[in-house]
């Protein structure tokens, strides 16, 4: 599949590891997360950040759970550095969104704050859909807003779960 930039309608983004590197320490964030699970009865040994989501899910502690990343993110955004693809996003010629496993202000804030936020037409965070990636779904709400169809568009991450949202959504994928 060719993916060139020039034969879409539209380009998405990930954000962490793609546009900017948030200065989240996920071991702090997990030990946090683990805490509040223990407490509420579940056992974290073993599971990841978005494991721990779920788990969280599990217990009726998502709420709690959800506040704690999003809070470090937050904070990760607001020293977030910025990596050398996002001035390709200033170049788009195309309606360009961010889609991201992070909190949508967290999106915001690391946007903003490396003066991005002007050159985005939609912004799709963890939290502004029920459904998270790789599901599809995130993709295809941002494609919604942009009202471009999922084989006109372009989605660049940097991981399996960005191209496995891509492909479920019927989106040409480009790993950096």
């Amino acid at each position: 599949m060719d993916t060139s930039t020039a034969e879409y309608e539209a380009i998405l983004y990930d954000l962490d590891g793609t546009l900017v590197r948030l200065a989240v320490d996920w071991t702090a964030v997990e030990r946090e997360i683990a805490t509040v699970l223990r407490t509420a009865g579940a056992d974290p040994d073993g599971l990841v950040t978005w494991d721990l989501l779920d788990a969280a899910d599990a217990v009726g502690v998502r709420e709690e759970v959800e506040a704690i990343l999003a809070r470090h993110e937050r904070e990760g955004a607001r020293r977030a550095d910025r990596l050398p693809l996002a001035d390709a996003l200033l170049d788009d010629e195309v309606p360009t969104g961010v889609v991201s496993l992070n909190a949508e202000a967290a999106v915001r804030i690391a946007l903003e704050k490396e003066s991005l936020l002007e050159a985005v037409d939609v912004v799709v965070g963890r939290d502004t859909v029920d459904a998270r990636k790789p599901d599809p779904e995130p993709v295809l709400a941002a494609l919604d807003v942009l009202s471009v169809a999922p084989e006109d568009a372009l989605f660049v991450g940097d991981s399996e779960t960005d191209e496995q949202a891509a492909e479920r959504a019927g989106v040409a994928f480009r790993r950096v």
